[in-house]
């Protein structure tokens, strides 16, 4: 189970990153600002889950020990 969540952990911040990434590339090329708002939320829902995630996980495992 703990090696799941950590799989779908990384998932979820390569998620974060690709959709960084997306937003960046939009505000350099001059995108509309509505795309790079949505891009925002969209980045910080998927940062909440990663963390709710990380913190499933350490809890699942017992945080290391």
């Amino acid at each position: 189970m703990s090696s799941f969540l950590t799989y779908l952990t990384l998932v979820v911040m390569a998620l974060v990153a690709l959709v960084l990434v997306r937003g960046l590339f939009n505000m350099l090329k001059g995108g509309s600002g509505n795309t790079s708002n949505k891009l925002m939320q969209m980045r910080v829902l998927l940062q909440a889950i990663a963390i709710a995630l990380i913190m499933l996980t350490l809890w699942i495992t017992g945080g290391g020990r």
